[in-house]
């Protein structure tokens, strides 16, 4: 699948994903302003164009989001080196909401009617824990 930032100064290229999850933690919040539907891809991804500017914003992660533009492009999981991508950035693809992440830091001020899995923060930190 093939996206793009707002300017069309970056296009980023992932293999084709149909499902996407939505983290609320603070971080993504402050980030995007509101939770950030992610698509997770791997490691086989590539951005084509300028070259993506970052932010390293955990001992585990880095941001990118376009110098130009300011558009989120990514979390790159440094452990395992996956890029969970902004599903904003694929206008013209289809996805299915599976997973609200950090369920337990949504504010009360938003609702969403998808009938989701819901896991908590901690629940998250114990599969990346159990993962290595």
């Amino acid at each position: 699948m093939k996206g793009k930032c707002l300017c069309g100064s970056i296009e980023v290229v992932a293999d084709d994903h149909g499902e996407i999850n939505l983290c609320h933690c603070t971080m993504c919040r402050r980030w995007t302003s509101g939770p950030m539907f992610a698509v997770h891809c791997g490691s086989n991804v590539s951005f084509n164009g300028l070259e993506p500017t970052s932010y390293q914003s955990s001992d585990w992660a880095v941001r990118g989001f376009c110098g130009k533009c300011g558009t989120h492009l990514f979390y790159h999981l440094l452990p395992s080196d996956e890029y969970i991508l902004s599903a904003g950035l694929f206008q013209d693809h289809d996805f299915e909401l599976l997973t609200e992440l950090f369920i337990d830091e949504k504010p009360d001020f938003y609702a969403l009617a998808n009938e989701t899995q819901k896991i908590t923060g901690q629940e998250v930190f114990d599969r990346f824990s159990s993962d290595s």
